[in-house]
């Protein structure tokens, strides 16, 4: 059974800066989007500071975030990268199948890369993703490299907003749009 622990960590600026980006979203009327909590049952707590110190994760998760865009219905997960390989691996099966269903239910599904090396934010498509997970389950790269990304998806915080992923998912609706005429 997988356990919580300092790896629960991992990602946790990414949270963070997203946090503050839904925020600012909500108060301008543009978005609402919850972080999906993870549920938990703890095994330890530190009697003084009353914090879990090892838990174990009850089921597995979906995917980080959920919500609604101007009456579209998004879900997105977020990841960080320290180097410019991204290995597919660090993102499970279930999360793919739960995204795969969000899509055919009409809603928009994407990755929210964090590069914490270069600083830089990246919103990756769903049809993207697929593709380089396909790729992988065909016996392909298990993993996709920085220099494989397009660069208009490439987010730059900027007004107050840290992660403007409404940026890339406005241009991922526009190039759906074009590919269904």
């Amino acid at each position: 059974m997988p356990t919580w622990n300092s790896r629960g960590l991992r990602g946790s600026t990414l949270e963070e800066f997203l946090n503050r980006t839904n925020e600012k979203y909500l108060e301008s009327g543009l978005a609402l989007i919850q972080k999906v909590p993870t549920p938990i049952t703890p095994i330890q707590i530190d009697k003084e500071s009353h914090h879990i110190t090892l838990a174990y994760f009850e089921q597995k998760s979906t995917v980080d975030y959920i919500g609604a865009v101007q009456g579209i219905p998004v879900c997105f997960d977020a990841k960080e990268c320290h180097t410019d390989t991204f290995p597919l691996q660090n993102i499970h099966e279930h999360q793919i199948i739960f995204m795969e269903r969000f899509e055919r239910q009409q809603g928009i599904a994407f990755l929210i890369l964090f590069f914490s090396h270069r600083n830089e934010f990246y919103y990756l498509p769903h049809r993207r993703l697929m593709e380089f997970w396909n790729r992988a389950r065909d016996g392909g790269r298990k993993s996709f490299r920085y220099e494989e990304l397009a660069g208009p998806y490439f987010l730059r915080s900027k007004g107050g907003v840290l992660v403007p992923y409404l940026e890339g998912l406005q241009l991922d609706l526009e190039e759906r749009a074009a590919s269904d005429r």
